[in-house]
């Protein structure tokens, strides 16, 4: 999660829905929960989540470096409800688990004097980028790195654990989370994202249909599938859904964004126009939910405080869409200046009454770096509404 790079930009369920998507019902044992709505009418059955769920952003991102099975393996320890992943490809083909694809900010790459004349610049979806690119390595070769936390100066004490893990491949993780499962004995949950698909694809990569033959080879291609497929380019989500029936998530940035798949063919639609009435009924066709920005859902004042909510929720659940916005922080750097406390950017700051705020919206989930917060919070939601 988070935004790719751009152009002058860094790269950022047991009772049945009632009504709209993400309407809360009451389950037998009193918990909030919702199913996740199917394509065309068709109502999945088996495996439910909580509302509001909440998704650990790449693991438990806030203690961990990210994607790494430390980060996963702790967000399942508190408790999440959902582990996201970003897919990336290697040079042999095989998917990876990196925020990006430039690994200079969360490998030791740096360190290995094998691969320094791997270092280049390339342009991704429109925008130089300089360092070391997973489609340059073989999984053999990305294995001898070590992962390492990606905003150090933000995060120190999670540089502790720099060097602990490997990059996962997104093999490991399915046989990972299916053994978790069963140690657990719960579902669980992943939230897949693939990262610039556009561009992979023109390199031969294309990232959906070995997605798809993972997502088989596990039994987890079916609509009622534990798992979430989003991206940032509707037609990597489209192609998906041409592929597996898994449910589909089209990510949204900021308004005036237009997604690259967008660029490349000409279509002069943006993140305004996708929202919108008509935006939405598109995705509805082929998806099953929207992951917006949260200032989609509540805008910033000039100040940075938050002002009136949107009408997102109510469209969105309108049209049988689950909306899981992103990314809740407890750190006052990225929090809206409503809940930040005192001067330190990197202390924490009123997390539970922003999250308290954002559940108030009725959004169905919420990805976050502190899952353990955000349970509890959801919590304390969940039983202020009875």
């Amino acid at each position: 999660m988070e935004h790719v790079q751009q152009p002058g930009r860094r790269a950022v369920l047991g009772a049945t829905v009632l009504g709209a998507a993400g309407a809360v019902a009451l389950g037998a044992s009193g918990s909030a929960q919702a199913a996740v709505p199917a394509r065309g009418g068709r109502r999945p059955g088996g495996h439910r989540l909580p509302v509001p769920a909440v998704i650990a952003h790449r693991g438990a991102s806030g203690y961990r470096p990210e994607h790494t099975f430390g980060a996963y393996e702790l967000a399942l320890d508190m408790g999440a409800d959902v582990i996201e992943q970003d897919l990336v490809p290697t040079k042999d083909g095989h998917l990876v688990c990196r925020h990006e694809n430039e690994i200079g900010g969360t490998t030791d790459v740096a360190d290995h004097p094998e691969f320094a004349d791997r270092r280049t610049t390339k342009t991704v979806d429109g925008s130089s980028v300089t360092g070391w690119f997973t489609e340059d390595f073989t999984l053999r070769e990305l294995k001898t790195l070590r992962a390492t936390e990606r905003i150090p100066a933000q995060r120190p004490d999670n540089t502790l654990y720099d060097g602990r893990w490997t990059v996962p491949a997104f093999a490991e993780v399915l046989d990972w989370a299916r053994t978790e499962g069963r140690r657990r004995g719960r579902t669980v949950w992943l939230h897949v994202e693939t990262k610039h698909p556009s561009y992979f694809r023109g390199l031969g990569l294309g990232l959906e249909e070995p997605l798809a033959r993972l997502l088989r080879a596990h039994g987890l291609h079916r609509g009622n599938a534990p798992v979430f497929l989003q991206s940032f380019e509707p037609s990597s989500v489209q192609r998906l859904a041409r592929l597996v029936d898994t449910p589909g998530v089209v990510l949204l940035w900021k308004e005036d964004y237009r997604p690259w798949d967008f660029t490349e063919a000409g279509d002069p639609r943006t993140t305004a126009d996708l929202v919108s009435p008509e935006g939405l009924d598109w995705i509805a066709s082929f998806a099953r939910g929207i992951g917006p920005l949260m200032d989609l859902i509540l805008p910033k004042r000039s100040d940075g405080s938050l002002g009136e909510p949107t009408t997102l929720v109510e469209d969105a659940h309108a049209r049988g869409l689950v909306l899981h916005p992103y990314t809740m922080r407890n750190e006052n750097a990225f929090l809206p200046t409503d809940f930040r406390r005192g001067s330190d950017p990197n202390a924490y700051g009123d997390a539970f009454a922003a999250l308290r705020t954002y559940f108030g919206t009725g959004v169905d989930g919420i990805f976050t770096d502190h899952p353990d917060t955000a349970l509890l919070a959801a919590a304390d939601f969940r039983r202020s509404r009875g």
